[in-house]
């Protein structure tokens, strides 16, 4: 059974990467299937690499901003490549195959 969630809540980002993100959502429901968990994996995935693409395009128009052409340079071209990263797991969550 699938069923969706919406969380009107922001990631703290001062975290360690490493730390699993805890919710506290306590739910009786039958367990995920490995497609389900994929496809949410996918989307977290999904939504904190856009976080991060609209961190780095705000540095990179305050850096610009500040004199620092070169880094503004950089961190534009960070955020393309986050794009692209996000368009792969978006093809990669479109192939997950419902078992």
């Amino acid at each position: 059974m699938s069923h969706h969630h919406d969380h009107d809540h922001d990631h703290d980002h001062d975290h360690q990467h490493g730390q699993d993100h805890h919710h506290g959502h306590a739910h009786s429901h039958a367990p995920l299937s490995f497609s389900e968990k994929l496809v949410k994996l996918l989307d977290h995935w999904i939504q904190h690499n856009d976080h991060h693409a609209e961190d780095y395009r705000k540095w990179a128009r305050d850096a610009r901003e500040n004199g620092q052409t070169g880094v503004a340079d950089l961190l534009d071209s960070a955020t393309e490549l986050t794009g692209i990263i996000s368009d792969r797991l978006r093809e990669a969550g479109s192939k997950v195959v419902p078992r």
